[in-house]
């Protein structure tokens, strides 16, 4: 039998390690193709994507102070895309149509909005591609030149009748895809003398209560906007709050007279039955906002007030002390974020609803109103999302309608 152990041929360690030479250099091939993979697509992640700055776009509203901030971003987006509107050319603009007195006051809100649509994209000289069709009534206007309320509504009538007569697109709806702007009483009592325009058309008003013929569903509540303002817009300045309450103005209404009656003697709620003039006493009444937690909001004549957005703007809690109150943007905007809304009748508990809020609380009904000033600003030139934006995305969630 002779002999040693037979060793193993050569051949069998030499594909071994020709094996693992190769399997490490597709390891590092791989490695090096990824890094040069990554390299050259330029990845810097300090850089703003397009995917980023959407991102970042929805920030400004992808809170909790909207019913649903996602379909808010998306209809509000398109509706940029494509929303138009037709503004009737008829009417004389020296008299009645068109231009309203002013861009001040506490109607300016109607102002701007006959500007700014004037002006914007949404604004198309082609009646076909129209999803509304604007008609452009200022009876503020006709109030200036001293006009009856009679001979108000007799002008609206022939108005709007020669615009039925004369074009065809108020038969084809029945009116459903028209609208008209007004921010004040006059307007009011002047249109409610066309009922076909009043129960049809959308009626884009700063007097939104129901017991005033106004549907919500149907209808856009506008904010009532006094400008200019005093002072610029309130931020984080809760330490200057040293006051429970504040509310000054004239006894016009039931709640008014209730209010005043029960607390303008309380030490706590700074409350007057007669207004502070404004333009005198160095701004004693506007000031009254800024050194205010909660501004009291009750409904006067008619359910509308400019004091609602005086203290959005002033960082004043509004407290909404209204029945009946179609609120700006309520379709849009959660207002219990950003303000406390009370029945009429809490008026006699009112210091202590106030008092029982705790501090944890306000602090953030407070952050949230300085979040949504900017959808109760009028601009000129406009801004994105702010007074005329979001009357316009209120239009556009009303623009279907059934064609005859």
């Amino acid at each position: 039998m002779g002999g040693g152990r037979q060793s193993q041929p050569p051949t069998s360690f030499t594909l071994c390690s020709i094996r693992g030479s190769l399997l490490s250099l597709a390891i590092l091939s791989l490695v090096s193709f990824t890094c040069f993979s990554l390299k050259s697509l330029h990845i810097n992640p300090t850089s703003t994507t397009p995917d980023q700055e959407e991102e970042e776009e929805e920030d400004e509203i992808s809170d909790h102070l909207y019913h649903s901030a996602e379909v808010f971003r998306l209809n509000y987006a398109e509706m940029e895309r494509k929303f138009k509107v037709y503004v009737y050319p008829d009417g004389d603009p020296n008299t009645y149509y068109q231009t309203p007195r002013k861009l001040k006051g506490k109607y300016a809100s109607e102002g701007y909005f006959f500007q700014n649509i004037r002006e914007s994209k949404f604004r198309t000289d082609d009646p076909d591609e129209a999803h509304l069709f604007f008609i452009p009534i200022s009876c503020h206007k006709m109030r200036g030149k001293g006009t009856s309320y009679e001979n108000m509504t007799i002008i609206v009538r022939n108005y709007v009748e020669s615009l039925i007569s004369k074009y065809p697109y108020w038969n084809r709806t029945l009116g459903a895809d028209h609208f008209f702007v007004t921010c004040h009483d006059v307007g009011v009592r002047a249109t409610e003398g066309l009922p076909l325009l009043v129960k049809n058309s959308i009626r884009v008003v700063c007097s939104p209560s129901y017991n005033v013929s106004f549907i919500p569903h149907k209808d856009v509540a506008m904010p009532q906007v006094l400008l200019p303002f005093a002072f610029p817009r309130g931020g984080n300045d809760v330490e200057n709050r040293t006051s429970l309450g504040f509310w000054a103005g004239h006894r016009n209404s039931k709640i008014r007279v209730i209010l005043a009656r029960v607390w303008e003697n309380d030490t706590e709620l700074y409350v007057l039955n007669n207004r502070i003039d404004r333009s005198t006493g160095h701004l004693l009444y506007q000031k009254r906002f800024y050194i205010s937690k909660y501004c009291i909001c009750p409904a006067g004549s008619q359910v509308n007030s400019a004091r609602i957005s005086d203290s959005i703007h002033s960082g004043c809690i509004p407290v909404i002390l209204s029945n009946y109150y179609d609120l700006p943007f309520n379709d849009i905007l959660d207002w219990k974020k950003f303000s406390v809304i009370l029945k009429e009748s809490d008026v006699y508990w009112l210091k202590q609803i106030l008092k029982d809020i705790p501090d944890e609380e306000f602090l953030a009904l407070h952050r949230n109103l300085v979040k949504v000033q900017k959808h109760f600003q009028w601009n000129s030139p406009r801004i994105k999302y702010d007074a005329f934006h979001m009357v316009m995305y209120d239009l556009w969630l009303r623009h279907y309608v059934i064609k005859y």
